[in-house]
Protein backbone atom coordinates (compact mmCIF):
# COMPACT_ATOMS: atom_id res chain seq x y z
CA UNK A 1 0.00 0.00 0.00
CA UNK A 2 1.47 3.26 -0.67
CA UNK A 3 2.14 6.37 1.01
CA UNK A 4 -2.06 8.27 0.34
CA UNK A 5 -4.16 5.33 1.00
CA UNK A 6 -2.08 4.80 4.53
CA UNK A 7 -3.00 8.19 5.30
CA UNK A 8 -6.69 7.75 4.40
CA UNK A 9 -7.07 4.97 6.81
CA UNK A 10 -5.25 5.98 9.80
CA UNK A 11 -6.97 9.06 9.49
CA UNK A 12 -10.35 7.38 9.21
CA UNK A 13 -9.86 5.33 12.58
CA UNK A 14 -7.80 8.24 14.07
CA UNK A 15 -9.57 11.50 13.59
CA UNK A 16 -10.55 14.21 15.62
CA UNK A 17 -14.44 14.71 16.20
CA UNK A 18 -13.85 18.85 15.65
CA UNK A 19 -16.90 21.05 14.58
CA UNK A 20 -15.36 22.93 11.40
CA UNK A 21 -14.64 18.79 10.02
CA UNK A 22 -19.00 18.38 10.02
CA UNK A 23 -19.49 21.31 7.38
CA UNK A 24 -18.33 22.30 3.90
CA UNK A 25 -19.51 25.95 5.13
CA UNK A 26 -16.54 27.62 3.33
CA UNK A 27 -17.35 30.26 6.21
CA UNK A 28 -16.94 28.42 9.10
CA UNK A 29 -14.10 26.52 7.51
CA UNK A 30 -11.84 29.77 6.61
CA UNK A 31 -13.31 31.17 10.42
CA UNK A 32 -11.16 27.85 12.00
CA UNK A 33 -8.12 27.95 9.35
CA UNK A 34 -7.55 31.58 10.57
CA UNK A 35 -8.07 30.58 14.27
CA UNK A 36 -6.03 27.48 14.40
CA UNK A 37 -2.89 29.44 12.51
CA UNK A 38 0.20 29.23 14.99
CA UNK A 39 -3.03 28.11 17.79
CA UNK A 40 -3.34 24.98 19.26
CA UNK A 41 -6.48 23.24 18.61
CA UNK A 42 -7.15 23.11 21.96
CA UNK A 43 -6.77 26.56 22.63
CA UNK A 44 -8.36 27.67 19.51
CA UNK A 45 -12.01 25.81 19.99
CA UNK A 46 -13.50 28.05 22.54
CA UNK A 47 -12.45 31.07 20.13
CA UNK A 48 -14.29 29.12 17.03
CA UNK A 49 -17.38 28.49 18.99
CA UNK A 50 -17.34 32.34 20.09
CA UNK A 51 -17.30 33.63 16.95
CA UNK A 52 -19.70 31.39 15.09
CA UNK A 53 -21.92 31.86 18.29
CA UNK A 54 -21.25 36.06 17.73
CA UNK A 55 -20.94 36.16 13.78
CA UNK A 56 -22.89 33.23 12.68
CA UNK A 57 -22.64 34.68 8.85
CA UNK A 58 -20.13 36.55 6.81
CA UNK A 59 -22.79 39.47 6.96
CA UNK A 60 -22.38 39.72 10.71
CA UNK A 61 -19.18 39.32 10.59
CA UNK A 62 -19.01 41.67 7.85
CA UNK A 63 -21.18 44.46 10.00
CA UNK A 64 -19.71 44.36 12.91
CA UNK A 65 -16.75 46.71 14.46
CA UNK A 66 -13.12 46.11 14.26
CA UNK A 67 -13.34 46.43 18.16
CA UNK A 68 -15.89 44.10 18.56
CA UNK A 69 -13.70 41.58 16.49
CA UNK A 70 -10.26 42.30 18.43
CA UNK A 71 -12.05 41.92 21.82
CA UNK A 72 -13.54 38.24 20.71
CA UNK A 73 -9.94 37.70 19.53
CA UNK A 74 -8.17 38.56 22.89
CA UNK A 75 -5.69 35.84 24.70
CA UNK A 76 -5.45 34.63 20.76
CA UNK A 77 -2.28 36.68 19.94
CA UNK A 78 -1.23 37.65 16.24
CA UNK A 79 -3.83 40.31 16.17
CA UNK A 80 -3.06 41.07 12.62
CA UNK A 81 -4.56 38.01 11.89
CA UNK A 82 -8.36 39.19 13.39
CA UNK A 83 -7.93 42.60 12.03
CA UNK A 84 -7.58 40.32 8.39
CA UNK A 85 -10.42 38.25 9.33
CA UNK A 86 -12.22 41.50 9.10
CA UNK A 87 -11.27 42.66 6.34
CA UNK A 88 -11.96 39.40 4.33
CA UNK A 89 -15.19 39.78 5.60
CA UNK A 90 -16.19 43.04 4.06
CA UNK A 91 -14.57 41.96 0.73
CA UNK A 92 -16.38 38.78 0.38
CA UNK A 93 -19.73 40.84 1.33
CA UNK A 94 -18.60 43.32 -1.06
CA UNK A 95 -16.89 41.93 -3.72
CA UNK A 96 -18.66 38.45 -3.67
CA UNK A 97 -22.18 39.27 -2.86
CA UNK A 98 -21.70 37.49 0.55
CA UNK A 99 -20.37 34.04 -1.30
CA UNK A 100 -16.84 32.77 -0.56
CA UNK A 101 -14.89 32.28 -4.39
CA UNK A 102 -14.77 28.53 -5.05
CA UNK A 103 -11.23 28.41 -6.74
CA UNK A 104 -8.15 28.70 -5.01
CA UNK A 105 -6.67 31.61 -7.42
CA UNK A 106 -9.57 33.69 -6.42
CA UNK A 107 -9.45 32.70 -2.66
CA UNK A 108 -5.87 33.94 -2.44
CA UNK A 109 -7.16 37.37 -3.34
CA UNK A 110 -8.58 37.31 0.10
CA UNK A 111 -6.52 39.46 3.04
CA UNK A 112 -5.02 37.02 5.67
CA UNK A 113 -5.29 34.17 2.80
CA UNK A 114 -2.15 32.44 1.46
CA UNK A 115 -1.45 29.13 -0.10
CA UNK A 116 -2.14 27.28 2.41
CA UNK A 117 -5.44 28.52 3.56
CA UNK A 118 -6.97 28.73 0.14
CA UNK A 119 -5.15 25.26 -0.66
CA UNK A 120 -7.39 24.35 2.58
CA UNK A 121 -10.74 25.94 2.20
CA UNK A 122 -11.01 25.03 -2.03
CA UNK A 123 -10.15 21.22 -0.56
CA UNK A 124 -12.41 21.51 1.85
CA UNK A 125 -15.32 22.98 0.58
CA UNK A 126 -14.92 22.16 -2.93
CA UNK A 127 -13.38 19.07 -3.50
CA UNK A 128 -10.45 21.16 -5.43
CA UNK A 129 -7.28 19.15 -6.04
CA UNK A 130 -4.95 21.48 -4.06
CA UNK A 131 -2.88 20.21 -1.86
CA UNK A 132 -2.27 21.71 1.63
CA UNK A 133 0.87 22.24 3.31
CA UNK A 134 1.00 23.20 6.99
CA UNK A 135 4.15 22.76 9.90
CA UNK A 136 2.28 19.32 9.82
CA UNK A 137 2.75 18.50 6.49
CA UNK A 138 5.85 19.82 6.38
CA UNK A 139 7.27 17.47 9.04
CA UNK A 140 5.15 14.61 7.37
CA UNK A 141 7.25 14.59 4.15
CA UNK A 142 9.99 15.91 5.05
CA UNK A 143 10.76 12.74 7.59
CA UNK A 144 8.68 10.45 5.22
CA UNK A 145 11.07 11.11 2.25
CA UNK A 146 14.30 12.16 4.44
CA UNK A 147 13.96 15.84 2.79
CA UNK A 148 16.72 17.72 4.44
CA UNK A 149 16.00 21.11 2.58
CA UNK A 150 14.84 23.87 4.91
CA UNK A 151 11.21 24.31 4.67
CA UNK A 152 11.71 27.64 5.16
CA UNK A 153 13.54 28.53 2.29
CA UNK A 154 12.38 29.40 -1.40
CA UNK A 155 14.00 26.53 -2.73
CA UNK A 156 12.21 24.18 -0.03
CA UNK A 157 8.62 25.75 -0.01
CA UNK A 158 8.90 25.07 -3.59
CA UNK A 159 9.76 21.83 -3.47
CA UNK A 160 7.23 20.62 -0.85
CA UNK A 161 4.80 22.09 -2.73
CA UNK A 162 5.23 19.79 -5.85
CA UNK A 163 5.93 17.16 -3.74
CA UNK A 164 2.35 17.25 -1.95
CA UNK A 165 0.99 17.58 -4.87
CA UNK A 166 2.42 14.45 -6.47
CA UNK A 167 1.88 12.14 -3.62
CA UNK A 168 -1.58 13.31 -2.92
CA UNK A 169 -4.96 11.57 -3.56
CA UNK A 170 -6.46 13.77 -6.01
CA UNK A 171 -9.94 11.48 -5.46
CA UNK A 172 -10.45 11.92 -2.32
CA UNK A 173 -8.58 15.29 -1.39
CA UNK A 174 -10.89 16.79 1.40
CA UNK A 175 -10.25 13.57 3.36
CA UNK A 176 -6.52 13.29 2.87
CA UNK A 177 -5.86 16.92 3.12
CA UNK A 178 -7.24 16.88 6.64
CA UNK A 179 -5.61 13.45 7.20
CA UNK A 180 -1.94 14.46 6.50
CA UNK A 181 -2.49 17.23 8.33
CA UNK A 182 -4.14 15.28 11.73
CA UNK A 183 -1.33 12.17 10.82
CA UNK A 184 1.42 15.45 11.36
CA UNK A 185 -0.22 16.84 14.07
CA UNK A 186 -0.89 13.23 16.40
CA UNK A 187 1.26 10.87 15.08
CA UNK A 188 4.02 12.28 13.27
CA UNK A 189 4.62 15.21 16.52
CA UNK A 190 6.75 17.33 16.40
CA UNK A 191 8.13 15.48 19.87
CA UNK A 192 7.61 11.89 20.61
CA UNK A 193 6.19 10.82 17.38
CA UNK A 194 4.71 7.45 17.74
CA UNK A 195 7.42 5.36 15.55
CA UNK A 196 7.00 2.29 16.51
CA UNK A 197 2.88 1.62 16.03
CA UNK A 198 2.91 4.07 12.79
CA UNK A 199 2.07 2.77 9.41
CA UNK A 200 4.58 4.46 7.64
CA UNK A 201 7.17 3.01 9.72
CA UNK A 202 8.63 0.19 7.17
CA UNK A 203 9.26 3.08 4.47
CA UNK A 204 9.99 5.86 6.77
CA UNK A 205 13.50 7.38 5.79
CA UNK A 206 13.68 9.22 8.54
CA UNK A 207 13.33 6.53 11.08
CA UNK A 208 15.50 4.00 9.18
CA UNK A 209 18.09 6.84 9.03
CA UNK A 210 18.08 7.66 12.96
CA UNK A 211 16.75 11.35 11.62
CA UNK A 212 13.15 11.81 13.42
CA UNK A 213 14.57 14.07 15.81
CA UNK A 214 16.47 15.78 13.17
CA UNK A 215 13.87 16.56 10.01
CA UNK A 216 12.63 18.83 8.79
CA UNK A 217 14.93 21.34 8.70
CA UNK A 218 14.42 25.01 9.49
CA UNK A 219 16.74 28.01 8.74
CA UNK A 220 16.37 30.52 11.81
CA UNK A 221 15.98 33.75 10.97
CA UNK A 222 14.23 35.31 14.30
CA UNK A 223 16.88 37.98 16.22
CA UNK A 224 14.84 38.35 18.97
CA UNK A 225 14.71 41.98 20.83
CA UNK A 226 14.86 42.74 24.15
CA UNK A 227 12.28 46.14 25.06
CA UNK A 228 11.19 47.75 28.43
CA UNK A 229 7.51 48.51 29.08
CA UNK A 230 6.97 50.76 31.87
CA UNK A 231 2.24 50.89 31.87
CA UNK A 232 1.68 53.92 34.06
CA UNK A 233 -1.71 52.79 35.91
CA UNK A 234 -3.57 56.24 37.41
CA UNK A 235 -5.82 55.86 39.51
CA UNK A 236 -7.94 58.91 40.85
CA UNK A 237 -10.19 59.87 43.83
CA UNK A 238 -13.12 58.76 41.92
CA UNK A 239 -12.23 55.01 41.11
CA UNK A 240 -10.98 55.89 37.03
CA UNK A 241 -8.17 55.39 35.13
CA UNK A 242 -6.51 56.22 32.01
CA UNK A 243 -6.57 53.55 28.66
CA UNK A 244 -4.66 55.13 25.53
CA UNK A 245 -5.33 53.09 22.22
CA UNK A 246 -2.27 51.99 20.25
CA UNK A 247 -1.85 53.68 16.79
CA UNK A 248 0.06 52.53 13.66
CA UNK A 249 1.90 49.57 12.75
CA UNK A 250 3.36 47.41 15.10
CA UNK A 251 1.97 45.27 17.84
CA UNK A 252 -1.05 45.30 18.87
CA UNK A 253 -2.51 47.66 16.89
CA UNK A 254 -5.72 48.82 17.66
CA UNK A 255 -5.85 47.35 21.14
CA UNK A 256 -6.00 49.50 24.15
CA UNK A 257 -3.39 49.91 27.26
CA UNK A 258 -2.74 51.90 30.14
CA UNK A 259 0.15 54.56 29.15
CA UNK A 260 2.93 53.42 28.19
CA UNK A 261 6.93 54.76 28.66
CA UNK A 262 9.40 52.52 26.95
CA UNK A 263 13.10 52.85 28.23
CA UNK A 264 15.74 51.11 27.37
CA UNK A 265 16.27 49.06 30.78
CA UNK A 266 14.61 48.83 33.88
CA UNK A 267 13.56 51.21 36.13
CA UNK A 268 13.62 52.60 39.81
CA UNK A 269 10.92 54.92 41.26
CA UNK A 270 12.92 58.04 41.47
CA UNK A 271 13.81 57.51 37.34
CA UNK A 272 9.97 57.14 36.61
CA UNK A 273 8.82 60.48 38.59
CA UNK A 274 11.91 62.57 36.70
CA UNK A 275 10.92 61.42 33.49
CA UNK A 276 7.60 62.16 34.39
CA UNK A 277 8.23 65.51 35.24
CA UNK A 278 10.51 65.81 31.83
CA UNK A 279 6.93 64.74 29.98
CA UNK A 280 4.58 67.36 31.76
CA UNK A 281 2.71 65.20 33.54
CA UNK A 282 -0.60 67.17 33.62
CA UNK A 283 -1.05 65.37 36.98
CA UNK A 284 0.52 65.33 40.54
CA UNK A 285 1.60 61.90 41.54
CA UNK A 286 0.60 61.39 45.40
CA UNK A 287 1.52 57.90 45.91
CA UNK A 288 4.22 56.07 43.54
CA UNK A 289 4.58 51.88 43.86
CA UNK A 290 5.82 49.32 41.38
CA UNK A 291 2.75 46.55 41.50
CA UNK A 292 5.55 43.55 39.74
CA UNK A 293 9.11 43.90 41.98
CA UNK A 294 10.22 41.34 39.27
CA UNK A 295 9.87 42.31 35.46
CA UNK A 296 7.19 39.85 33.37
CA UNK A 297 8.91 38.75 30.44
CA UNK A 298 6.06 38.06 28.05
CA UNK A 299 7.25 36.41 24.79
CA UNK A 300 6.55 37.46 21.44
CA UNK A 301 7.71 35.92 18.38
CA UNK A 302 10.62 38.35 17.21
CA UNK A 303 10.71 40.25 20.48
CA UNK A 304 10.95 39.75 24.78
CA UNK A 305 9.06 42.29 26.45
CA UNK A 306 10.17 43.01 29.85
CA UNK A 307 7.02 44.93 31.32
CA UNK A 308 6.47 46.75 34.56
CA UNK A 309 3.42 47.93 36.40
CA UNK A 310 3.79 51.47 38.03
CA UNK A 311 0.54 52.27 40.11
CA UNK A 312 0.13 55.99 40.26
CA UNK A 313 -2.55 57.51 42.49
CA UNK A 314 -3.84 60.60 42.59
CA UNK A 315 -6.66 62.91 44.21
CA UNK A 316 -6.92 65.36 41.08
CA UNK A 317 -10.09 63.57 38.85
CA UNK A 318 -8.47 62.53 35.62
CA UNK A 319 -9.79 64.33 32.67
CA UNK A 320 -11.25 61.57 30.05
CA UNK A 321 -10.89 58.56 32.96
CA UNK A 322 -12.36 55.16 32.82
CA UNK A 323 -14.10 53.70 35.73
CA UNK A 324 -11.97 50.63 36.54
CA UNK A 325 -15.41 48.88 36.25
CA UNK A 326 -15.38 49.38 32.88
CA UNK A 327 -12.08 48.58 31.53
CA UNK A 328 -13.58 44.82 30.70
CA UNK A 329 -14.94 46.50 27.95
CA UNK A 330 -11.89 47.39 26.10
CA UNK A 331 -9.54 44.74 23.44
CA UNK A 332 -6.32 44.88 25.28
CA UNK A 333 -3.54 42.53 24.98
CA UNK A 334 -3.63 39.77 26.95
CA UNK A 335 -0.75 41.21 28.87
CA UNK A 336 -2.86 43.70 30.22
CA UNK A 337 -5.61 41.59 30.64
CA UNK A 338 -3.81 39.19 32.89
CA UNK A 339 -3.00 42.64 35.17
CA UNK A 340 -6.55 43.23 35.34
CA UNK A 341 -7.45 40.16 36.65
CA UNK A 342 -5.06 40.22 38.89
CA UNK A 343 -5.09 43.98 39.87
CA UNK A 344 -7.44 44.94 43.11
CA UNK A 345 -7.76 48.71 43.21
Amino acid sequence: MSFAPKILNWYHEHQRDLPWRQTRDPYRVWLSEIILQQTRVAQGMPYYLSFVETFPTVYDLAEASEEQVLKLWQGLGYYSRARNLHTTAKMVVAQFDGKFPRTYEELKTLKGVGDYTASAIASFCFDVPEPVVDGNVYRVLSRYFGVDIPINSTEGIKYFKELAREVMDAENIRDYNQGIMEFGAIQCAPKKPYCLLCPLQESCVALKENKVDILPIKLNKTKVRNRYFNYLVWLDGNGNTVLEQRMGKGIWQNLYQFPLLETDGPLEDAEIEEKMKVNHSPVEIETLSLYNNEPIVHKLSHQHLHTQFWILKTSHILEEGIPWKKIHDFPVPVLIADFIKTFKI
